[in-house]
C-alpha cells in the first residue's frame, strides 16, 4: 500500500473509551489526530464515563490472590458457550469469520495484555473480583465459570481519565485537536482509489449541557475535513428505541418487540454513524444482536430522556412474571440476560417483579453508573466499608431508589405488599396479581431455606455463590425465608423494567480494525471500534456478553485500530 501524507490528520469520529485509546496509541507515534464528536467537550469517553468500569480479565493478579483458578482454555470455552457463533466462519465470506477471529485474540489480550496494558496507565482494580453473568446450569453453555469482572477503583471516570489525560497533554503540544459539535453526515471516499478521504457534515450550535444531558441539534454551518485515515468510533444504537424495535430479533426473542424500555444511554448514542459508514460502502453485519438488560429501574432523578438505571443483582431476590408466576431454572437475578429476556418477552409483558427485602437490597443491589456509586468513584476506602459491607440499609443511592423511586415497594407484610404492587399496577394499566398466588410462591420459595439442603435451583445456586468467600462477605445475603421479615424486613417489591444498552453487531472489521467491504476486502483508509464495531469484527461477543468486556472491547479494538493506522500512515504495510 501507498505511503499517505503523513502530515494529514488521522479523523477520528467519537471522542468515547474506543478513540480515546486509538488517539493515544497515535500519540505514541507522534501522528497528527483530528477528534471529531457531536457532543460538547463535557461529554469526553463517551458512554465509558458512565459505566461501572468493569473489565474482563484472565488469570489475573486479583484472580489469584482471590484464590480463583483460571485460564486461557476456560475463558475461551465460557466464550464460545457464550456467543453461540451459528453464521460460519470458516471462510472470510462467513458473516461470524471475523467476529470468532476477534473472539480468540480477545481472550488472549485478556489473559496476557489487558491487566499490564491498563495498569502501565495507572489504573487500578478494586480486591475483590465480581461474578457477573454466573450462567444457564451448564458447564458448556452461558456464562463465567469463576469471577472475572475486574471493577476499576475509580469506575468509568477512571477508565476514561487514563487515557484522556495523555491526549489531552498531546492536545497541548499541536499533535491532537479536538472539534466537538461537529456532526458527520458522510465519509468522504476517494472515487478512483476507493480510499477513505475524510469526512463531511454540519457544525452544530454550541451547547454547554453537562455531560449526558440531550443537546441541540440546531445547525450553524457546515464542514469538511480530509485526513489520511478516518476511524469510526461513535457507539451503537442503544439511545435510538425505534432502531433498536426495527432490529428487534422477533425469531428469537419473540413473539413481538417490547413496547415499552427504559433507557439506558444518553440520547446521543444514536447509531447514526452506523449508517453513515454502510452507505460509504463498509460491511455492516449482525444487526439483530443486541444486549439488553432486565432489571432497569426508572431514575428517579434522570440525566437523559427516560433514564433507566440497572440493577446489578445478586442471585437471593424471588423473581416473579407479571402475571405472578416464578421465574425457571437458571433465570435467577444476575445469570443469563437473553435468556430471561426472552422469557419475558414471551409472557406478552415487558417488565417483571422482584419481591425481596432490606436484607437483601442492602447486600445485594447494587446499581449500574458511575454516579450511582460514589464511594468507588471517589475511591473512598470508608465509604466502601460502611455502606456495602457493614450497612443494613446498603448505599446511599439505593436507599434513595428506595425513597424516591417509583417501582419500589415498601411493606411490612406480604398481603400490604402485593396490595401495593397492584396499586403500582393500577397506575400504569399493568396486570394486578393474586395474593394467594403470590403467597404459594412465596411460601413454596421459603420452604427451601429452612436448612442447608435443597432441592431448589436457587437455593443451591446461593449457597455455592457464598463458597466465594468475597460474595460471602459483600455480596451474598445469608440465605433466609422471606417472610422472616422480624428479622430481615421490611419486605420489597421491585418492578423491573427492560433497559436498552448494547449493540453486538456493526461494522465488520478484520483484527486491524480495517473495516472490511461486502466482498470480503479491506476498505482502504478506513477503520471502526468500538461499540460501532461490535466492539470488534462486528460482533465479537455473538449473542451473549460475559460482562466487562465493553469497556475491554474498546479498549482492544481502539488499541489494534490506533496501532494499525500508524502503521499505515507512517508507511508500513497493512494486510487483510
Amino acid at each position: 500500500m501507498a505511503q499517505t501524507n503523513p502530515q494529514k490528520p488521522v479523523i477520528i469520529v467519537g471522542a468515547g473509551l474506543a478513540g480515546l485509546v486509538a488517539a493515544f496509541e497515535l500519540t505514541q507515534r507522534n501522528v497528527p489526530i483530528l477528534i471529531l464528536d457531536q457532543e460538547n467537550e463535557a461529554n469526553l469517553g463517551g458512554q465509558a464515563f458512565w459505566s461501572l468500569g468493569g473489565l474482563f480479565c484472565v488469570n489475573s493478579t486479583e484472580q489469584r490472590r482471590m484464590g480463583i483458578k483460571d485460564s486461557r482454555e476456560l475463558a475461551m470455552r465460557d466464550w464460545l458457550g457464550s456467543a453461540r457463533f451459528d453464521r460460519g466462519g470458516d471462510k472470510p465470506s462467513d458473516e461470524d469469520y471475523w467476529p470468532r477471529q476477534w473472539a480468540k485474540a480477545f481472550v488472549d489480550f485478556a489473559t496476557d495484555e489487558m491487566e499490564k496494558y491498563v495498569k502501565a496507565r495507572g489504573l487500578g482494580f478494586m480486591s475483590n473480583v465480581a461474578w457477573a453473568e454466573r450462567g444457564d446450569g451448564r458447564a458448556d453453555g452461558h456464562g463465567n465459570s469463576v469471577p472475572r469482572f475486574h471493577v476499576t477503583w475509580g469506575v468509568g471516570p477512571e477508565v476514561v481519565r487514563i487515557f484522556a489525560e495523555p491526549v489531552k497533554a498531546a492536545e497541548k503540544k499541536g499533535v491532537v485537536e479536538f472539534k466537538h459539535r461537529h456532526m458527520v453526515d458522510e465519509v468522504l471516499v476517494d472515487e478512483k482509489t476507493g480510499r477513505a478521504i475524510g469526512v463531511k457534515g454540519r457544525v452544530l450550535k454550541p451547547d454547554d449541557s453537562p455531560r449526558g444531558v440531550k443537546s441541540s441539534r440546531e445547525v450553524v454551518g457546515d464542514f469538511e475535513i480530509y485526513g489520511s485515515a478516518v476511524l469510526v468510533s461513535s457507539g451503537g444504537i442503544g439511545g435510538n428505541v425505534e432502531k433498536v424495535k426495527s432490529y428487534w430479533p422477533v425469531d428469537r426473542l419473540g413473539p413481538k418487540v417490547p413496547d415499552n424500555f427504559v433507557i439506558g444511554v444518553p440520547a446521543h448514542v444514536d447509531g447514526r454513524m452506523i449508517d453513515i459508514t454502510e452507505n460509504a460502502g463498509a460491511h455492516v453485519i449482525n444487526k439483530d444482536r443486541m444486549w439488553h438488560y432486565t432489571e432497569g429501574l426508572k431514575n428517579w432523578n434522570p440525566i437523559w430522556p427516560n433514564h433507566g438505571i440497572r440493577v446489578l443483582p445478586a442471585p437471593s431476590s424471588l423473581w416473579l412474571d407479571a402475571t405472578g408466576k416464578r421465574l425457571p431454572p437458571f433465570l435467577f437475578p444476575g445469570c443469563d440476560t437473553l435468556a430471561t429476556l426472552k422469557y419475558i418477552c414471551s409472557t406478552g409483558y415487558d417488565y417483571t417483579w422482584f419481591i425481596t427485602d432490606q436484607t437483601i437490597v442492602a447486600r445485594e443491589f447494587a446499581l449500574s453508573g458511575s454516579e450511582q456509586n460514589p464511594d468507588v468513584t471517589n475511591k473512598s476506602v470508608w465509604q466502601v466499608l460502611t455502606q456495602r459491607i457493614l450497612s443494613s440499609k446498603g448505599t446511599m443511592p439505593v436507599q434513595n431508589f428506595l425513597k424516591h423511586g417509583e417501582d419500589f415497594v415498601v411493606r411490612d407484610n406480604l398481603e400490604d405488599l402485593v396490595e401495593g404492587m397492584n396499586e403500582l399496577a393500577r397506575k400504569s394499566g399493568a396486570l394486578e396479581l393474586d395474593y394467594a398466588k403470590i403467597k404459594e410462591v412465596v411460601e413454596v420459595r421459603d420452604g427451601q431455606f429452612d436448612n442447608a439442603f435443597s432441592k431448589d435451583a436457587q437455593a443451591m445456586l446461593i449457597h455455592s455463590a457464598r463458597n466465594y468467600w468475597a460474595d460471602k462477605t459483600s455480596r451474598v445475603a445469608k440465605p433466609h425465608r422471606l417472610l422472616d421479615a422480624k428479622k430481615s424486613g421490611p419486605l420489597i417489591a421491585v418492578r423491573m423494567n427492560l433497559l436498552t444498552r448494547k449493540t453486538l453487531g456493526g461494522i465488520e472489521t478484520n483484527l486491524k480494525s480495517n473495516a472490511m467491504k461486502a466482498d470480503g476486502t479491506p476498505f482502504p483508509g478506513l477503520y471502526a471500534a468500538g461499540e460501532a464495531a461490535g466492539f470488534g469484527g462486528g460482533g465479537v461477543h455473538g449473542y451473549n456478553s460475559l460482562e466487562g468486556t465493553f469497556l475491554g472491547g474498546c479498549i482492544f479494538s481502539g488499541r489494534a485500530a490506533g496501532r494499525a493506522i500508524a502503521d499505515e500512515v507512517l508507511g508500513k504495510t497493512i494486510e487483510g
